[in-house]
């Protein structure tokens, strides 16, 4: 995993933690290793659904042995401590090649696809903001999330304080379609006319192809997809990547994890590609119950 970058004499101040505590509290461009009904209320913002340099979800990573696990979660709903990022980082690019910018409605997450919309909720008094998550971190094992300054004074946030974090699944989906181009534009299907031919529609493209289901086999490669907090989740996604193998939930760390098992190298990299290519997921990559880089084999 690459350096992260530090900040530990500023986060110091703004967060009560020691310069040895908080010395990498966010993740930066350069860090490659890693449900709600819609409240459009607060969406008035186009930053906020803009698309993004790109979309990341990320391998597990550890910091500070520490170890995280990415996931696409749109069910995500959490409560836990939340910081303040520092208004000094303005013009650092955030994990997804995003610039930060503290007057406007952000977070950051250890695991949340980047971006991501939600909802956060200041449990002191009861104050909501909606933010695009769009940066790693913090690297503090106490929080789990830091708001910018303008959106901590939107729900009162002097200083840390006890949140709920919520997903707001449409806006969510929305920004990812809008930022990997699966944004569904209406087209008039095109006529061909001539004089000897009705009028008649053009033909209209077919889906892309699928893989093939593959045979049962028995290898030392794992694909993980994802980890979700709901095993419903979990048994919903396993059902639609039936087709790139033997998908199955595997119960662990107190989450329900999607992979893909019984891989030998070639049939782990064709998966690899095949979900990176239709799916448009970064899966993680496990040998023998260990996790290895996805891009080793």
């Amino acid at each position: 995993m690459k350096k992260l970058i530090s900040f530990a004499a500023l986060a110091a101040v703004l967060t009560g933690c020691t310069i040895g505590e908080d010395a990498n509290l966010y993740g930066s461009e350069s860090m490659a290793e890693e449900s709600l009904g819609t409240d459009t209320t607060e969406l008035n913002d186009s930053y906020l659904l803009a698309a993004a340099p790109r979309y990341y979800i990320g391998n597990a990573y550890k910091v500070e042995d520490v170890q995280y696990i990415p996931s696409e979660d749109l069910t995500y709903n959490q409560t836990g401590i939340a910081g303040i990022i520092p208004t000094e980082l303005n013009g650092q690019k955030t994990t997804n090649g995003e610039v930060f910018e503290s007057s406007q409605m952000l977070a950051t997450s250890k695991t949340l696809p980047l971006p991501t919309i939600a909802k956060v909720t200041n449990l002191d008094n009861g104050q909501s903001v909606v933010v695009r998550v769009n940066n790693r971190g913090p690297f503090v094992n106490t929080r789990i999330m830091d708001l910018s300054a303008a959106a901590a004074q939107k729900i009162g946030m002097n200083s840390q304080a006890k949140v709920q974090v919520q997903v707001l699944t449409e806006p969510s989906l929305a920004v990812k379609n809008a930022t990997i181009g699966m944004t569904t534009v209406s087209t008039a299907p095109a006529v061909v006319e001539t004089t000897t031919v009705d009028v008649a529609p053009a033909p209209q493209p077919q889906p892309a192809p699928q893989p093939a289901p593959q045979p049962a086999a028995t290898g030392e490669y794992a694909v993980q997809l994802a980890a979700f907090y709901a095993e419903d989740s979990a048994d919903t996604m396993v059902q639609r990547m039936k087709t790139y193998g033997d998908a199955v939930v595997v119960n662990e760390g107190g989450m329900y994890k999607v992979r893909i098992i019984n891989l030998d190298a070639t049939r782990a990299r064709n998966v690899i590609n095949a979900l990176r290519t239709n799916e448009g997921m970064a899966p993680g990559l496990l040998k023998d119950g260990r996790w290895v880089n996805a891009d080793s084999i």
